[in-house]
């Protein structure tokens, strides 16, 4: 690999934006920028617009990069894009993301974002922990000695399905009682303006609320998060739960009564420690960028990274 060519394309794909870069060998964000998600327009007008913004970001490097890393919603395995719900794809090999004749290496967004704070974040230096980041809605990331745990068949994670209260409210997965259903940011802003009448109340606005309707809402999403995260550190012990996410933004107010419930809920041993994820909204575009390095053929790339992103506007 020559010098000029000593760096990666990196792309997090999400179903509002995508958020991409490149990134050097010793961890260097040489550029970062952000486009739009064409949803609405199909599955194909998505992958093509991903292979754009990969050529763009491609041709504002100095060289060729060494490989490409993608980060995308959905069952995933690193040579295939099989199935997103939101995007509305179904089995699109990594090669049709790029018309560049370089390696690509695919990663689940979530399990992507867990490897970056394995890596380079909050759970650096940590074998086990789970990555937990809370928004619209809530997959988790377990990260297994050292590395992303996909399961059998790459559905390990969906942690928000974990049925909490089965008794409870349907979920739109078609389970009853999900833990998505009563603690991500959506469902929180939701459940109270249906309870109070109202619309358009943010999860943000229901957490600073001393109104009755928000406490018992609030209070609801934090027993719910306090279950999952008591099933899920008596069946894998985790050294760590790493809290990400919009919700996670809420500070105290989400952390101190998770962790008082969750010590409760764990009686004959010590909870984990739970702490905020450390690398925000770039979690995804940075693991993005360490498959890239694994699909150039270095994965020892990543330990020695001290990382510094800065907000990317979004372009369309």
């Amino acid at each position: 690999m020559s010098a000029k060519s000593s760096f990666v394309v990196a792309l997090d794909v999400g179903g509002t934006s995508m958020k991409g870069g490149l990134v050097s060998e010793s961890g260097a964000v040489l550029l970062s920028e952000r486009r739009q998600t064409p949803r609405e327009e199909g599955p194909e007008a998505v992958v093509t617009a991903v292979s754009g913004f990969i050529s763009h970001l491609a041709a504002s490097g100095d060289g060729t990069p060494a490989g490409v890393g993608l980060a995308v919603p959905g069952l995933v395995s690193e040579n295939a894009a099989v199935y997103a719900t939101n995007l509305g794809w179904r089995d699109v090999p990594a090669t049709d993301f790029t018309t560049l004749d370089i390696p690509v290496m695919l990663g689940h967004d979530v399990r992507t974002g867990g490897l970056a704070e394995s890596v380079l974040g909050a759970g650096r230096g940590l074998t086990d922990f789970l990555f937990l980041p809370i928004g619209t809605g809530i997959a988790g990331a377990s990260i297994v000695r050292g590395e992303p745990y996909g399961g059998s068949s790459g559905w390990a994670g969906e942690i928000g399905h974990t049925p909490v209260f089965p008794d409870g409210e349907q979920c739109a997965c078609g389970q009853f009682g999900c833990l998505e259903t009563y603690a991500s940011a959506a469902s929180v802003g939701r459940r109270y303006s249906q309870r109070a009448g109202v619309e358009g109340v943010k999860a943000e606005q229901v957490v600073s609320s001393d109104d009755p309707i928000a406490i018992e809402v609030w209070d609801e999403a934090v027993e719910a998060l306090s279950l999952a995260l008591a099933t899920y550190t008596l069946l894998l012990d985790p050294s760590l739960i790493v809290l990400g996410g919009g919700l996670a933004e809420a500070g105290p107010a989400l952390f101190d009564p998770v962790r008082t419930r969750l010590v409760k809920r764990l009686a004959f041993r010590a909870a984990p420690p739970l702490v905020p994820a450390a690398l925000g909204v770039d979690a995804g575009m940075l693991g993005a960028a360490l498959l890239g390095w694994r699909a150039a053929g270095r994965p020892d790339l990543g330990p020695g990274w001290t990382v510094d992103v800065r907000s990317a506007p979004l372009v369309s």
